[in-house]
């Protein structure tokens, strides 16, 4: 049984928020915050690593496509994907029920906390020819998440 990453994360944020809250009361924000960024880092920079073995493709492009295939699982995601011949990828998120389960659950920090921010230890693993930089993301209050990918110094980047 396959269950949309949207319904995994709306499982696991019913454990994590209580957590992650409880931390931040006892150690403060800023060190609750740190933990959990590198507690979670390695983790989806892990899981990016071995999902990209997992994944038959024989390009970053289609890389790409199979993980915002899967991400937009059970209507998650709205997005417009484009790639150019010098190995730039650019995705613009315009639609995020995982920025609506967050602020439904009256914790959009959190979510930026727990989902967006782990979109680059994730990418580096999956993607580590490619280099992701994003100005803004939906869960922080902007019009979409503008993804950017190219080639990392000395990678290839197709």
């Amino acid at each position: 049984m396959d269950i949309p990453l949207i319904e995994q994360v709306r499982i696991q944020a019913q454990m994590l928020v209580p957590i992650v809250k409880t931390l931040r009361a006892e150690l403060g924000a800023e060190t609750a915050n740190a933990l959990i960024l590198k507690a979670l880092g390695g983790i989806w920079r892990e899981f990016g690593e071995n999902w990209a073995k997992e994944v038959n493709a024989s390009s970053n492009r289609e890389k790409l496509e199979t993980a915002w295939v899967t991400f937009a699982g059970g209507e998650a995601l709205e997005y417009d994907a484009a790639s150019a011949d010098d190995g730039t990828h650019e995705v613009n998120v315009t639609g995020c029920r995982y920025a609506q389960l967050f602020e439904e659950l009256g914790e959009p920090d959190l979510g930026f906390l727990l989902i967006c921010s782990q979109d680059y230890p994730l990418f580096e693993g999956f993607t580590p020819d490619l280099e992701l930089t994003r100005t803004q993301t939906i869960m922080q209050g902007a019009t979409h998440c503008d993804f950017r990918f190219r080639p990392a110094a000395g990678g290839g980047g197709s």
